[in-house]
């Protein structure tokens, strides 16, 4: 009875409550509209909502019931929260936000709301939390938020927020985070930052920040995040900064900042977990007082100027990554890496990269008490001698191992083999002996394998052919011997390259060569190797580089090589080679080195296209039956066949042909005799420009750059690197450009053979100038190619478009471009284009346009540059047909820039440089790259250049294209003009081909009238 009573209570307490809540939501309906009204303007300017969060947002339901709405029970139900995170919104964010007053929390991360942050959240006067982070918002940052005196969290995070952070921001005293991380902000952090005495943590990395960090934010007691890396922050770190004894995250990376750490940095700072200070300018030792930091777990020092010995770490017990790669630490002497028994304490230590330093000694046994979770090991580039450590294969969670360019002796350890986690293994270039070992085939899941440049012996385990995950494989520059395993040169997972040259490998090309179907380079010259080449090297159909020099293949070229279609280098010289020379060599488009010579061809040299029809391109010494070609080979005429021959002449033939045999068996033994001992190759210039330039050599080249030093270092690109060098040409010194090429990078040498092709005839006031080229070896016999240009002084588009967070120096103050300059600039490369596309003898297409490989002289005036991928048009259909066939190898082009066709496989034309050059001038004016965060989606550059034609081309043009002010009489003329821009613009980045503007010329003219007008 009494349970039942208890029972009828609460239901009656339950139907009270219910009736009460029911009757203050229907009191509400009418009482509150201010908030109402404000969350349907909201909805109003959200554009796109795919989970159909503000559906619910109708008459129907009170808006304190809506999805992601909040109300407190008191006043009435105002909204006090609003949450709409992570629902993919888009739009942009209503000013009646201002209208919510009683908000505390605004929470709108990670969806795509654009365009400028409403300076009405200034009003929201009892706002706690703002969270902002994650979207596309761009403009700058109101200062009147600093009205929101009660906030505690403000995030700004992975916007596109321009201008300066507001130094009004100082008053906030309740704040605890502030992040603006991942923005294009600019200016100084502004010292008032340093009045917030609750502030925990600070985060602006990867912005454009400049100036010294301020001493004032010494003051911030209570702060343990410290994060400014990836800017242009420059001075010393304040003495101030070192005495903030709670912090735990102090992250300066990346940007120009100098000095010393302080001798009791571990003392001042014994809180710290993460001290990462990479690529700036520090100097001097290393602290001591590291040690006493006990709570450390990441430590990174790299690309600095460090020098001296390693401090003590036997107490960072607690050490998750320890990078100092490329600084100047060590004696070259034993006993430098003694404290690598001290990281022996670090139990979860992951990373473990010292490379690039002095280091000398030995490799000590204790690495093998190293933390069994290590995944990167890095000691690469020391003075380390000696021999591998067989504890070493104790590391059994060890994915990358990189030991290249010491002085490492004796075997390589079988016991590597228990390291099954290995994916790169990297022991080239050090003085390593014995064999190969077979249980090196144990490492399933490796993928990069080196052991080149070492004393290696005997035979290439067939073992490694249970490396089904490997993609590249060099054992070249060794003393290996025997047979090529049909195992390892059948492996289909090879894609990047396989280089087995300069070693005593015997027998012949296997068969199985032709499962090598997505390899990009084959190098197995200079061996021993003989017999027919293989029929299946016609199956190679993605390889770029075929080396097959210096060996004694004899018999004719292959008929079904006809399948290399993307072939660019062909190497078969120095080899027994005979028959006709095959006529489809002539049309590989890409080919553009043959080197045939020193063989036994015989009859006429084709003369149909390719690389036959320059003889630059090829080279045939050594043949002594060859006839015919273009005349600059200067070879004989082929006679003609008609008629017979004598009788007498019959007879005279053979015994003529015995003695020529004879006497070209004796040259033959002698050369390879001659050649036969291992030496150095000699420099060999290349001829492809010798007609029209001077010619350098490696050596010129070396002096002209000051030893390629990285203080000459101006830029890095796919396949190479740029260096600013003085040229002495007979007694005058030239500022000029070299574009050194890797040729270790797959389709570097295709892109080299391309741009000397693509420059070797066209001359343009807005093409870069070349002065000379350089194909050679080093001193070290490795092949090197450079391009010398005239230097451009100004340097590229990109660096005036979006300044880059890691510069060296700054040789003009902060660069920035003006409306004229930038229309001036569009008006060159258009120029280049039409000049490229319309007035050349063969049209070409560049296929690789970006603001980067737009360089700028003295005068500001434009250069296109980079022809490494540039395509010629040719009249001819079986030229047509072998593009269309060789367009799927890889997208002609940078993803952002290259046309959307060419990632479906079509072939290259003046459409897609016509798209590339429609992103370029939506990304000059408009100062977003295409690849910006902000686009994803349906959401790219053209589109959101498109949503804003024409009546708010004002909101989403660069603002820095008017910081030094405008005259206001030019505003509505100026409007017309970036109307008229951004409207070629988006004609020539249609995504259809057809909806292009037809003609470069075109945009070319209307981007003339449009100066004229801005001018007049």
């Amino acid at each position: 009875m009494g349970v039942l009573v208890l029972k009828l209570i609460l239901l009656t307490y339950s139907l009270v409550n219910g009736a009460l809540l029911v009757c203050s939501m229907q009191m509400g309906l009418g009482g509150n509209e201010t908030d109402r009204l404000a969350l349907l303007a909201i909805r109003a300017q959200i554009k796109q909502d795919p989970h159909n969060v503000t559906s619910s947002w109708n008459e129907s339901t009170h808006f304190c019931l809506w999805q992601g709405v909040t109300c407190s029970r008191r006043h009435r139900q105002r909204v006090t929260r609003l949450d709409l995170q992570s629902q993919k919104l888009a739009g942009s964010l209503s000013p009646h936000i201002g209208n919510l007053s009683f908000l505390r929390e605004l929470e709108l991360q990670n969806n795509s709301f654009s365009n400028k942050i409403p300076p009405e959240i200034g009003n929201l006067r009892r706002l706690q939390v703002l969270s902002l982070h994650r979207n596309s918002f761009s403009g700058p940052i109101p200062y009147n938020i600093s009205y929101c005196s009660n906030l505690i969290i403000m995030n700004f995070g992975f916007n596109g927020l321009v201008g300066k952070i507001p130094s009004e921001f100082g008053s906030l005293s309740k704040l605890r985070s502030f992040v603006v991380q991942v923005n294009n902000l600019t200016g100084e952090i502004p010292p008032s930052l340093g009045n917030l005495s609750s502030l925990e943590g600070i985060c602006a990395t990867q912005n454009s920040l400049v100036g010294s960090i301020p001493t004032s934010l010494g003051q911030l007691k209570n702060l343990t995040l410290l994060s400014l890396g990836s800017n242009n922050l420059s001075g010393t770190i304040p003495p101030s900064i070192y005495n903030l004894s709670a912090l735990g995250v102090f992250s300066v990376g990346s940007n120009k900042i100098q000095g010393r750490l302080p001798s009791d940095l571990g003392k001042t700072l014994p809180n710290l977990q993460a001290f990462s200070i990479p690529a700036n300018q520090f100097f001097g030792s290393l602290p001591l007082s590291l040690s006493n930091a006990t709570s450390l777990r990441l430590l990174q020092m790299q690309f600095n100027n460090f020098t001296g010995q390693m401090p003590d770490f036997r107490n960072l017990q607690d050490l998750e990554t320890f990078c100092i790669q490329r600084n100047h630490l060590g004696s070259g002497t034993d006993g430098d890496l003694s404290f690598v028994s001290d990281l022996t304490n670090a139990t979860e230590l992951i990373e473990l990269m010292v490379g690039e330093n002095n280091f000398g000694g030995t490799l000590p046994t204790s690495i093998s008490n190293l933390s069994t979770k290590l995944e990167k090991f890095w000691v690469f580039r020391n003075q380390l001698h000696g021999s591998i450590p067989t504890e070493l294969g104790n590391l059994i969670n060890l994915e990358s191992l990189v030991m290249t360019e010491n002085s490492l002796t004796g075997n390589i350890p079988t016991e590597i083999q228990k390291m099954s986690s290995l994916v790169e293994l990297y022991i080239s270039f050090n003085q390593l002996s014995g064999s190969i070992p077979s249980s090196l085939g144990n490492l399933t899941k490796l993928s990069r394998l080196f052991l080149q440049g070492n004393n290696l012996e005997g035979v290439i385990p067939s073992s490694l052919g249970d490396c089904q995950q490997l993609i590249e494989l060099d054992l070249s520059n060794n003393k290996l011997s025997g047979a090529i395993p049909q195992q390892v040169i059948g492996l289909p997972s090879l894609s990047v390259l396989l280089n087995l040259s300069m070693n005593n490998l015997t027998g012949s090309l296997p068969m199985e060569v032709g499962k090598l179907k997505s390899l990009g380079v084959l190098d197995v010259s200079n061996n021993m190797l003989s017999g027919e080449l293989p029929s299946s090297l016609g199956s190679c159909e993605s390889i770029e580089v075929l080396y097959l020099q210096g060996n004694f293949f004899k018999g004719p070229i292959p008929s079904s090589m006809i399948g290399l279609k993307a072939i660019g280098e062909l190497d078969l010289s120095r080899n027994n080679l005979s028959g006709e020379i095959p006529k489809f060599l002539g049309g590989f488009v890409f080919l553009k080195k043959l080197d045939l010579s020193f063989n036994e061809f015989w009859g006429a040299v084709p003369t149909g296209g390719g690389a036959f029809k320059n003889a630059s391109a090829i080279s045939i010494t050594g043949n002594t039956k060859l006839c015919g070609g273009i005349a600059d080979l200067q070879l004989p005429k082929c006679k003609s066949r008609k008629g017979g021959l004598s009788r007498s002449l019959k007879l005279i033939i053979p015994l003529v042909l015995c003695g020529v045999a004879l006497l070209g068996i004796v040259m033959v033994m002698s050369y390879f005799f001659l050649c036969s001992s291992r030496r150095k190759r000699k420099e060999i210039p290349l001829s492809t420009l010798a007609n029209h330039f001077l010619q350098v050599s490696y050596a010129t080249l070396l002096r002209a750059t000051d030893e390629f030093s990285s203080a000459n270092l101006i830029g890095a690109g796919s396949f190479g690197s740029v260096y600013k060098g003085i040229l002495d040409d007979n007694d005058k010194h030239q500022l000029v450009a070299v574009k050194v090429f890797n040729l270790l990078r797959h389709g570097a040498s295709k892109s080299f053979m391309a741009e000397c092709e693509a420059l070797r005839n066209i001359k343009h006031r807005n093409l870069v100038e070349i002065i000379t080229a350089c194909s050679s070896v080093d001193f070290h016999g490795n092949d090197f190619k450079a391009l010398v240009y005239k230097y451009m002084d100004r340097g590229s588009l990109e660096e005036w478009l979006h300044p880059p967070t890691e510069i060296e120096e700054v040789r003009e103050g902060p660069k920035s471009l003006n409306l004229d300059q930038r229309l001036e600039i569009a008006i060159d490369v258009a120029c280049a284009l039409d000049y490229l596309h319309n007035h050349c003898e063969t049209p070409i297409v560049h296929c690789d346009l970006k603001p980067s490989n737009v360089l700028l002289d003295n005068e500001m005036t434009g250069h296109v540059s980079d022809f490494g991928l540039a395509r010629f048009l040719s009249q001819e259909t079986d030229i047509n047909v072998s593009n269309n066939h060789t367009s799927s190898i890889g997208i002609k082009g940078t993803v952002g820039y290259a046309a959307p066709e060419y990632g479906m496989g079509s072939e290259v034309s003046t459409n897609g440089d016509v798209y590339s050059f429609g992103i370029l001038l939506l990304e000059m004016f408009a100062g977003k790259r295409p690849t910006d965060d902000m686009f994803n989606g349906d959401l790219n550059l053209h589109t959101y250049v498109k949503m804003a034609f024409p009546n708010r081309v004002m909101e989403i043009v660069d603002s820095t294209l008017f910081e030094g002010g405008t005259n206001e009489r030019r505003v509505q003329k100026i409007e017309v003009c970036l109307n008229s821009i951004f409207r070629i613009g988006i004609e020539c980045s249609a995504e259809s081909p057809t909806d292009r503007l037809k003609n470069i010329s075109d945009a070319a003219s209307e981007l003339h009238s449009i100066r004229d007008v801005l001018l007049g």
